[in-house]
């Protein structure tokens, strides 16, 4: 039963009630009940059961067949994996959506005493500092800031970056072995300069990831900042016993 609250609307708490639900007790393709059920089960209007219905599906919960109902989505496969390399490309692509990049700014810069650290260079030493901003079927996604050491990658520029991953340069043109990559993710909410690039409000949640990359000679070659829609993204990892 949904309750009355000045501070939460009543579609808001459908979806607090019906994520429960799928994440703890629903099968994967099984089908939920019909607008007309939910209103009764939990008292609400049709509208507040239309609203929370279609937030779930943009958060992936649920999907619709025409004519035949809604479904509970198989959140395995929306789930990033931290486990292994990440790569936002083959990440979308096994998803079966369409990834696209945009190249914000790309610029050769001094590293200030953060970045020279994160980085393990000198302070002042050259980096190349990229903007992006990921896309999944026109969706803005992700906004990266990364950063490179220059006396890596001489030759990088910006059209040879728009033609092909970064991870697959690196290994490909730079002979730059991906060996290990620390990756640390924290809830936040958007700023409004990156909300503007997500098209989402100031003050929504996101998630934040920091990742470090490693090459075989266990020299930093990438420090990443990101800003992923909260919304859009759901990651898991794995543990297992050694």
């Amino acid at each position: 039963m949904v309750t009355t609250s000045r501070k939460r609307p009543l579609y808001d708490q459908l979806v607090d009630l019906l994520k429960g639900k799928i994440e703890n007790e629903l099968e994967p393709d099984s089908m939920l009940p019909s607008e007309r059920e939910l209103v009764e089960q939990y008292g609400v209007s049709r509208t507040t059961v239309r609203q929370a219905l279609q937030e779930l599906e943009q958060m992936n919960y649920i999907y619709r067949r025409h004519g035949k109902g809604t479904f509970v989505s198989d959140l395995r496969n929306h789930a990033t994996n931290l486990s292994g390399a990440y790569s936002f490309t083959d990440q979308m692509k096994s998803l079966g959506k369409n990834p696209e990049t945009k190249i914000l700014l790309y610029r050769v810069v001094e590293a200030k005493k953060y970045f020279a650290d994160k980085l393990n260079v000198a302070l002042g030493d050259k980096l190349i500092k990229i903007k992006r901003l990921r896309l999944a079927d026109g969706v803005p996604m992700m906004l990266e800031r990364t950063y490179l050491p220059l006396k890596l990658f001489l030759s990088l520029t910006e059209e040879h970056l728009a033609e092909k991953p970064l991870y697959d340069i690196f290994s490909e043109d730079y002979g730059q072995v991906v060996k290990m990559a620390e990756e640390e993710f924290y809830a936040g909410v958007a700023r409004i300069n990156d909300s503007e690039y997500l098209d989402i409000h100031e003050g929504t949640p996101v998630l934040n990831l920091v990742r470090t990359t490693y090459n075989a000679k266990n020299e930093i070659i990438e420090y990443t900042l990101s800003v992923a829609r909260g919304d859009q993204f759901k990651y898991k990892t794995v543990h297992l016993r050694p």
